[in-house]
């Protein structure tokens, strides 16, 4: 497979799960499988990626940065995976994309 056609293929991907995460429903699956595995593994990268792309579907960066009320290149440097966000940072941003956080109870606790 050629280099152009790895490229095309990844942005229709990427294209694809945009669009598809424009759906909330859609959007908070995603949120909540990332955020198992980060409960799972303990590495943000997978959560944090999935808020930044729900955050591409919402409109972008600059339309979530005004919503959480946070200043956008912050929201950038939170966003990318050199960063562990605060508990506070992680609650804007998800609320923000329109979502709250939950507790349960664990399945082994019940």
């Amino acid at each position: 497979m050629t280099k152009k056609k790895i490229e095309q293929l990844t942005a229709s991907y990427e294209e694809r799960l945009i669009e598809s995460l424009k759906d909330p429903l859609e959007a908070q699956a995603y949120l909540e499988t990332a955020l198992e595995d980060y409960e799972k593994t303990g590495k943000t990268d997978s959560l944090l990626l999935a808020l930044k792309d729900v955050a591409k579907a919402q409109g972008g960066i600059g339309a979530l940065s005004q919503r959480a009320g946070l200043n956008r290149e912050h929201l950038y440097r939170v966003l990318s995976s050199k960063s562990q966000p605060r508990l506070d940072k992680l609650l804007a941003i998800v609320s923000g994309l329109g979502f709250r956080v939950r507790l349960e109870p664990q399945k082994s606790m019940v």
